[in-house]
């Protein structure tokens, strides 16, 4: 780094959205400034998907891939119109990491490492010379007079720009240094911040069931939540069952409807193993299966029945004379009993998790006080703000990097246009 201390841009933090506002920024001709509380860039997004960094979603038409950002959607047309999944896709290929997609039009490196997306924004952010850093200097505070910020304060000292970027992400895996920094000196800066939450997030689960299965994963499975014992919504796709509940994509993605159940009072969900059977069908199943296997021990046979991996956790519901009666000694009612736990596995939900496991949070700086077409503040002249600094809720999918990756781009254009 450069020992003068004034720059035309000043990036706060080095996550996704930073580096492409950086990068952006530098590239335009800005001397560019990149404040990172940690020793390395990048620590969340190095993480990211699992460690597979689920880049963007597949979703070319932008009114269909806007509807994922739900009230967010009329504020967002001109970022993603500046820079959307097509550009995504093409700003990792022509660096030489092409993009799989795979189910849910969810688009991964063809490597599968989320470091290699983190090392393409780092070759990006500092192929300009006019980009530096300054690692391990955690900002203190933003000075502001006449309307702009003048200089920002820090554990390694003061430095002042022109500009100023907003990038330190919000409270999702604080381990990584999100623990909301930027919605304090928004506040102090006289911005309006709403409280954020644990928005994509796994589910507390107690029963013991639950919890036996840790390490389960399956792909098919359909979940449905009930408020006071009234059945409330329901979707199908993708859990993992852990040592403390429930996780995965259909996990994650109903999290925020269940959190407003939580409000009303107790809620429940039960698991339907076969979602796209009915039970009549499931129960002759259970009867060929039983006949081919009519010597043999209940419990023996119990895996046969069940989805790969879950018979432990079904086993745990069954009077244990039952799972050591011999199979065609199983009455027609316990067969029943059977096919009506695989359509409803029941379960307590205790809660949500908290932000040390939410892959994103919502919450923080309302659009309105934002001009999303440059992402420069409302109130402080010299401001521009991104990513999950935002208060916009997105599904878990590639959506939340894709919102980086616009945010930035539309903030570092700006800023060298400025």
């Amino acid at each position: 780094m450069k020992k003068d201390r004034h720059y035309d841009v000043i990036v706060i933090g080095g996550g996704a959205s930073g580096l492409m506002a950086a990068g952006r920024a530098g590239e335009l001709g800005k001397r560019v400034l990149i404040l990172e509380k940690n020793e390395r860039l990048g620590e969340k997004l190095k993480i990211t998907g699992g460690g597979r960094c689920n880049v963007t979603n597949a979703e070319y038409d932008i009114h269909k891939l806007l509807a994922h950002y739900g009230k967010a959607k009329d504020f967002l047309f001109s970022p993603f119109s500046q820079f959307g999944v097509k550009d995504t896709f093409s700003f990792f290929e022509e660096r030489g990491l092409p993009l799989v997609v795979e189910a849910r039009n969810r688009a991964f490196p063809h490597t599968q490492k989320a470091h290699d997306v983190f090392r393409v924004m780092e070759k990006y952010a500092f192929a300009s010379e006019n980009v530096f850093i300054q690692a391990m200097s955690p900002v203190t505070a933003a000075v502001m007079e006449d309307g702009r910020i003048t200089k920002v304060m820090t554990k390694t000292g003061q430095y002042s720009a022109d500009s100023y970027i907003f990038a330190v992400g919000g409270l999702s895996a604080p381990f990584t240094g999100s623990t909301g920094d930027g919605f304090r000196w928004l506040t102090k800066l006289g911005h309006t911040v709403n409280e954020p939450s644990p928005n994509v997030v796994p589910l507390k689960i107690s029963d013991e069931w639950v919890h036996s299965l840790s390490g389960v994963s399956l792909s098919f499975m359909k979940i449905t939540f009930s408020l006071n014992g009234k059945k409330s919504f329901s979707k199908t796709g993708k859990i993992l069952f852990t040592h403390f509940g429930l996780s995965g994509p259909l996990i994650l993605n109903s999290a925020s409807e269940v959190a407003d159940l939580l409000k009303g009072g107790d809620v429940t969900c039960a698991i339907d193993m076969y979602p796209d059977t009915d039970l009549g069908s499931v129960e002759k199943q259970i009867l060929k299966t039983f006949e081919e296997n009519k010597n043999k021990a209940f419990k023996n046979v119990l895996p046969f029945v069940c989805p790969k991996g879950m018979a432990p956790g079904v086993a745990l519901f069954l009077p244990e004379e039952i799972l050591e009666t011999k199979v065609h000694s199983v009455s027609k009612e316990d067969r029943k009993m059977l096919a009506n736990l695989f359509k409803a596995l029941p379960a307590h939900v205790d809660g949500l998790m908290g932000f040390d496991r939410a892959v994103i949070s919502d919450g923080g700086l309302p659009l309105d006080e934002v001009d999303t077409r440059t992402m420069k503040s409302k109130k402080v002249s010299n401001l521009y703000i991104t990513g999950d600094l935002l208060h916009i809720n997105r599904p878990s999918g590639g959506f939340s990097l894709q919102l980086c990756w616009t945010t930035g781009f539309v903030a570092g254009t700006a800023v060298a246009k400025k």
